[in-house]
């Protein structure tokens, strides 16, 4: 008997299963984007115990009948190809057919489907990848597929599942994203105990933003739009014998960018609210988070992120899908193209935005490592049963008598909001309905007080009647509220740098100046950083950097190592103002510098450029980008030769500097990625003097 032998369809399906299902996202991810496919307009998805016990995905798309119904289930089925010339243009999320027979094989599963237009739907059950019933039902159009028991018969795999709070926040992260990329578009997502996200349909993805995060996330994100035509070489041609000679030539398209960017003072340990789409669909893709990197590049510190929501629209020929089995990577014909417009577009939109840095949102805009963008709602509810409390021993099985103890004690000290003081009388409204305190939308005044003189809502500290500020958004639609944060964040930005008044030094470190918006606090040391980095690139740019000779040639000594990274660099530093050589096979001789280095100064610029270009021994970092290791030696350049902290500065120069740093592309931050001007604005002024 031959050792070859054709696996069950059981055991096919199964081995699909490990590579589309790996957790309950996987599934909710494949009905969701089938869900999109069939036209559906509203979406409700339902999960419980983080989705091993239920996953149940509702839409109003187009439906089945019973025919296709059954045939959904039959391993490559689907209703997206028809011959292999569509795997070059695929313009739906799914297109393999295997996620619902993958997913009906390690799950039990019912299907409720309807088309409206036959006098009944359709009901089939299904577990472990057997049709146990197939009826028909009273059903409205559209579609309901119910998961339930993931994993019932793949022991092992379950094992691996994590914690429900864990499997949860995964759900939620993919329903809230693909509601971002979807804002016309009705999404919500419930589990066993409360609503997480409930997302009516928006006219713009700036109000889905709001809608669902919020005003202070709104206010961190800054929008960008961008567009190139593509060119021929991405279209692949068809073969001669299937080439029309009348057909006219096609149209190349164009690549499309849109989405939102976070300023500079926002920033994240890890790349985990990098979120890309393209034509809609969400990937991972390394190509895209580099571009995104280097847009950034010298404008936050290396080591940390962005949050960024990219979206990417483009011709299906430009981009292959079909290289993944979860369809979470793709490649695209002209990567170089696409990589270089999404770096330059967003680069593009921070020096045109010039965002500024608020003095005290500074002081908490350390960077962090959140898991990723989540809406609010998404952490569990303390003591529910999507709480991460089965992943800990409970106290009370190990020592009743103490634990009983101690939650006697703790109820004898509860936090309980204090109720708002009533206010007597009427709202002073004028004849016209307007209210006296200029409020000029009686509607939004009612709202915002109907939801102030809440249960639970504190009362003004000092008893006096509560103020109003543009901190709440109140009773107000996303499209207001998004269009108050969208002004606000027009007005906050860099462009009047140059008309600013110094007033004096704090402690010869720091410039204070007025302005029309506010007080102003700048770093003399980063400023001048951010001035002499930009000069550099310029004057590099052109080969005219200026260098001074050194009286005695400097010698520097360096480690075996070091040297090696000496040699690849050399050149670079030559056309930067370096004139170096070797001298000895440890040592180098510096005859030659850029003005503004000498001394230890020059000495420690040498070594950090080399010891940084050092620092990964991987191939990629040997073939170093010359344009990082240009801005690597500029930032090093300027930021030994800028102006110290602890030095006097007369008037004329602090205003010589202010109108420099005007003139730079990103006076937001200096090349390291530190603030270099914090704005504490005339509102916030007023706002802690009690003024609004």
């Amino acid at each position: 008997m031959g050792r070859i032998r054709i696996l069950p369809d059981q055991v096919a399906n199964q081995i699909a299963a490990g590579e589309v299902v790996d957790r309950p996202a996987s599934v909710v991810k494949e009905l969701l984007e089938n869900a999109l496919d069939a036209g559906a307009n509203r979406i409700r998805v339902e999960v419980e115990a983080g989705g091993r016990r239920l996953i149940r995905i509702t839409d109003d798309g187009h439906g089945m009948n019973r025919d296709d119904a059954l045939l959904a289930f039959e391993r490559h089925a689907t209703s997206k190809l028809r011959t292999a010339d569509d795997l070059l243009t695929i313009a739906t999320l799914g297109f393999r057919g295997e996620a619902l027979p993958s997913i009906a094989s390690v799950a039990r599963v019912t299907l409720e489907t309807a088309t409206g237009e036959e006098a009944a739907g359709t009901r089939v059950e299904i577990a472990g990848g057997k049709i146990l019933h197939v009826d028909d039902a009273a059903l409205p159009r559209g579609t309901t597929l119910a998961v339930a028991d993931l994993f019932f018969n793949t022991p092992a795999r379950r094992k691996f599942l994590r914690a429900e709070s864990t499997e949860l926040a995964h759900v939620t992260a993919l329903v809230t994203h693909y509601a971002l990329v979807h804002p016309e578009k009705h999404f919500e997502l419930t589990s066993a105990t409360h609503t997480i996200l409930s997302a009516p349909p928006v006219a713009r993805t700036a109000e889905r933003i709001y809608q669902i995060f919020g005003k202070e996330t709104l206010a961190q994100l800054l929008s960008a739009a961008a567009e190139t035509p593509l060119a021929r070489g991405g279209l692949p041609e068809a073969p001669p014998w299937k080439r029309d000679p009348d057909e006219p030539a096609r149209d190349p398209g164009k690549l499309r960018l849109t989405g939102f960017y976070s300023k500079p003072e926002l920033q994240k340990l890890n790349r985990n609210s990098i979120y890309i789409f393209v034509n809609k669909r969400l990937i991972r893709d390394r190509l895209l988070i580099h571009a995104i990197t280097e847009a950034y590049r010298n404008v936050i510190p290396p080591t940390s992120y962005p949050v960024v929501l990219l979206f990417l629209e483009m011709p299906p020929e430009e981009v292959d899908v079909n290289v993944h089995p979860a369809k979470t990577e793709v490649r695209f014909r002209q990567q170089s193209m696409v990589h270089d417009f999404v770096r330059d577009s967003l680069r593009t939109a921070l020096i045109q935005a010039r965002p500024s840095a608020g003095f005290l949102a500074a002081l908490d805009s350390a960077a962090g490592a959140s898991p990723s963008l989540m809406p609010p709602a998404a952490s569990p509810l303390p003591g529910s049963p999507d709480s991460e409390r089965s992943s800990y021993p409970n106290p009370a099985d190990s020592d009743p008598d103490a634990f009983q103890a101690a939650a006697a004690e703790t109820e004898l000290f509860q936090l309980t909001p204090k109720l708002p003081t009533p206010v007597p009388g009427r709202l002073p409204f004028d004849s016209r309905g307007v209210n006296q305190s200029g409020w000029e939308d009686q509607q939004a005044w009612g709202e915002a007080a109907a939801a102030l003189f809440q249960p639970g809502v504190p009362a003004a500290a000092d008893g006096c009647s509560p103020s109003f500020g543009d901190a709440s958004t109140n009773g107000l639609s996303p499209a207001t509220a998004t269009a108050q944060v969208e002004a606000e964040q027009a007005a906050a930005n860099l462009n009047h740098l140059g008309s600013l008044r110094p007033l004096a030094q704090l402690r010869e470190s720091f410039i204070l100046a007025s302005g029309d918006d506010g007080l102003w606090i700048i770093d003399q040391h980063v400023a001048h950083e951010r001035v002499l980095f930009e000069k550099i690139l310029r004057d590099r740019q052109v080969e005219k950097v200026q260098r001074q000779r050194l009286l005695m040639p400097m010698l520097v000594e360096l480690k075996p190592w070091q040297m090696v990274v000496f040699a690849r660099i050399a050149e670079e530093l030559d056309r930067n103002g370096f004139e170096v050589e070797p001298f000895g096979p440890q040592t180098l001789a510096v005859k030659a510098a850029p003005i503004g280095l000498d001394g230890a100064a020059l000495e420690r610029m040498l070594s950090e450029v080399i010891e940084q270009s050092g620092m990964d021994s991987d191939e990629a970092k040997q073939n170093e980008d010359l344009t990082a290791l240009r801005t690597r030696i500029a930032a090093s350049i300027a930021c030994h030769s800028a102006i110290k902290v602890n030095t006097a500065l007369d008037p004329v120069r602090m205003e010589w500097l202010l109108l420099e740093l005007a003139k730079t592309s990103h006076p937001t931050s200096c090349p390291h990625g530190r603030p270099i001007a914090l704005l504490y604005s005339w509102k916030e002024i007023q706002k802690a003097f009690h003024r609004i």
